[in-house]
């Protein structure tokens, strides 16, 4: 390859990797037992306004969505609402931008 070349190409891959939004990423909840009207606090990267809309709580069959409290670029302090059902579930995001989208996150917590 010409060496012309690897100069444009390299900006125009760094151009597509600055343009792409950085992914909410959740890796702790604390406490990982809680019921209605507790307060969880999550951390994790990416977690702001910007990037994250809306929490919820999912068994993949339904989802219930949490009432943010704070929220931070590495924490998200939500609400138990009152009328969830007990059991374990993972912790899911909706995203800002274009093409919101929902992505389930690895980390679970019970509720009682």
């Amino acid at each position: 390859m010409r060496r012309s070349l690897i100069a444009p190409l390299f900006l125009l891959a760094a151009g597509v990797l600055y343009a792409q939004q950085a992914m909410p990423r959740m890796t702790a909840v604390d406490p990982d037992t809680g019921k209605a009207g507790d307060i969880l606090t999550v951390t994790g990267e990416n977690l702001d306004k910007g990037q994250v809309v809306e929490v919820y709580l999912t068994d993949g069959k339904k989802d219930t969505k949490l009432q943010v409290t704070e929220q931070g670029p590495t924490t998200i302090k939500c609400k138990i609402p009152d009328k969830v059902t007990a059991g374990r579930f993972a912790l899911a995001v909706l995203t800002s931008g274009k093409e919101p989208k929902f992505i389930e996150q690895p980390v679970k917590v019970n509720i009682e």
